[in-house]
């Protein structure tokens, strides 16, 4: 099943946001789940749309069909399994069975409604295998699989309480909806999404403008994905002020790019997150998605170009790949280029994680046209001003950071069983 350009997934934006009025009525005498970041970060997805077209938590011939074959039991295409992992003594402890309605909460505040549909477990090796590609706990992904408690609960879920996005991200966070109407004022009928977890060098820069030349788009859409960090990942903070920088130094023209955020933790899949990054961007309202090499790769689990590859396999998605080979810095050519042209492989110096890395830690002198002057500046007051010295994770940042959201108190004491 396919949709047409700019529509999204499935052919109708999901939103599942209670009024304050709804939300007092919905959550009156249900009893409490408490639920981790992630859980709560993909309830906000679900409930704007990010995830269309499902409406919440799947269900066991969803997450079957996802497994197996990549689609919804619906036929629409569908990569990575999106479940609410409960133990059996927290569900015996809460009361919940099949047929009730709980309310999900976060930081010890409502987050939002879930009404049980289903209760069931699922062969989590298998599953770790069919989405990862390999069975290796040292994977990220599989670990996480195999990390999942032994039930999962399905269902429809509905935000009673829309979570409050601190700075700096609050300028960039922004529901389907939002961009789409972004993006209608622009005027932007064709736009190219990048996907970003790095505060962005060179090649990056260049990915995004080749992408946008190829796809011929009225504009460019920076999806900075801030979730689940471990050490040593760039802070979130300098990542997405490190794009915004780009166009604010006039790198892009105010008119072609915008900067934005997407509240997703990492499974490192590989092809499979490709096409749940495009599907994703599609719910946004772009109509192409650029994947470079390794895209939501890790170690060396897939082949360079695997995202790449996986598309050949699917049906049109209703959002197009903009696929593109290595950007580096040569200096024969003395500047950033692309490897579809440049005839000096063997002088060529890669733009690597290490070498921007050392740059940024002011080991090594960079080289012309390899990190934007702007960009190590904010990259800099960014690790003063959020990463306790740091632009790179520690563990003072994990445990002092501002969250990315946060729940306002909602009075429920007289209307919540505990």
């Amino acid at each position: 099943m396919v949709d047409n350009a700019l529509s999204p997934h499935g052919g109708v934006l999901v939103e599942r946001v209670a009024s304050p009025e709804e939300a007092a009525r919905m959550i009156h005498g249900l009893p409490r789940l408490p639920v981790r970041e992630q859980i709560a970060r993909e309830c906000v997805n679900i409930a704007y749309g990010f995830f269309s077209p499902l409406v919440g938590f799947m269900g066991q011939a969803d997450v079957d069909s996802v497994v197996r074959d990549m689609t919804l039991s619906s036929g629409y295409v569908w990569s990575i399994p999106i479940v609410l992992d409960v133990s059996g003594e927290r569900l015996a402890s809460v009361g919940v069975s099949v047929g009730d309605t709980v309310l999900l909460t976060h930081q010890e505040q409502p987050l939002a409604v879930l009404q049980v549909e289903e209760i069931f477990s699922y062969d989590k090796e298998f599953m770790a295998g069919q989405v990862y590609g390999t069975t290796d706990l040292a994977h990220p992904g599989v670990l996480r699989t195999h990390s999942l408690e032994d039930s999962f609960v399905a269902g429809p879920v509905t935000l009673v309480n829309p979570p409050l996005i601190n700075p700096p991200f609050d300028e960039f966070w922004k529901t389907p909806r939002q961009l789409r109407k972004i993006f209608a004022q622009r005027g932007w009928t064709r736009v190219v999404a990048h996907q970003s977890r790095n505060v962005p060098h060179s090649g990056h820069e260049w990915l995004m403008k080749g992408a946008y030349l190829a796809a011929e788009a009225d504009g460019i859409l920076v999806s900075a994905v801030v979730g689940e960090k471990k050490l040593g990942d760039y802070i979130d903070e300098a990542i997405v002020l490190g794009h915004n920088r780009l166009r604010e130094g006039g790198f892009f023209r105010e008119d072609v790019h915008q900067t934005s955020t997407l509240l997703w933790d990492m499974r490192y899949a590989g092809p499979r997150e490709a096409v749940f990054h495009a599907l994703v961007r599609k719910n946004l309202g772009c109509t192409h998605h650029m994947f470079g090499r390794d895209h939501a790769g890790v170690g060396d689990y897939y082949e360079t170009y695997a995202a790449h590859n996986i598309f050949d396999e699917l049906p049109d998605l209703g959002i197009k790949s903009v696929l593109t080979l290595e950007w580096w810095y040569c200096p024969v050519c003395a500047g950033v280029a692309y490897e579809g042209l440049c005839g000096h492989r063997d002088q060529k110096q890669d733009l690597s994680g290490t070498f921007i890395r050392s740059i940024i830690q002011g080991g090594t002198e960079p080289e012309p046209l390899t990190l934007r002057a702007e960009v190590l500046e904010i990259t800099g007051q960014c690790a003063e001003k959020y990463g306790f010295g740091s632009p790179f994770v520690t563990d003072a940042y994990l445990e002092n950071r501002t969250p990315v959201m946060s729940l306002a108190a909602m009075d429920c004491t007289c209307c919540c069983e505990t």
